[in-house]
C-alpha cells in the first residue's frame, strides 16, 4: 500500500508561483511512476504531469508546458510540482498519484493505483 499526502496549495494571483509537494509512505516509491492531475467541480479529472521511476523522464499537458516542472526525490519519498506563471485557468484541486511498481507512466488516470486527497489551488485574476 501507498499513502500520498499533497500540500502547498493556496490562493494566489495570476502570475504568481506555487510549489506543490506530495509525500509518500508505504512500499516501493522509488519504483513507481508518479503523476499529477487536477479537477474542477463538474469537470473531468485532467492530466497535468508525470515523471518516470527509472530515468526521471517527464511529460506534461500542453496547457502547462513551459510553466510547470515536475520532479522527485526518492531519498525523501517525495514528488513536487513547481508551478510558475499561474493563470486563473489553473484553478483546481491538484492530486498526486502513484502507478503500480515498475510500470511506465501514463497520461490516463486509470493507470494509477494510489491517490492523495488533493490540495486546492486558486488563482485570481
Amino acid at each position: 500500500q501507498v499513502q500520498l499526502v499533497e500540500s502547498g496549495g493556496g490562493l494566489v494571483q495570476a502570475g504568481d508561483s506555487l510549489r506543490l509537494s506530495c509525500a509518500a509512505s508505504g512500499r516501493a516509491f522509488s519504483s513507481r511512476a508518479m503523476g499529477w492531475f487536477r479537477q474542477t467541480p463538474g469537470k473531468e479529472r485532467d492530466f497535468v504531469a508525470t515523471i518516470s521511476w527509472r530515468s526521471g523522464t517527464t511529460g506534461y499537458a500542453d496547457s502547462v508546458k513551459g510553466r510547470f516542472t515536475v520532479s522527485r526525490d526518492n531519498t525523501k519519498n517525495a514528488v513536487y510540482l513547481q508551478m510558475n506563471s499561474l493563470k486563473p485557468e489553473d484553478t483546481a484541486v491538484y492530486y498526486c498519484a502513484a502507478a503500480p511498481a515498475y510500470s511506465s507512466g501514463s497520461y490516463n488516470q486509470y493507470d494509477y493505483s494510489y491517490w492523495g486527497r488533493g490540495t486546492q489551488v486558486t488563482v485570481s485574476s
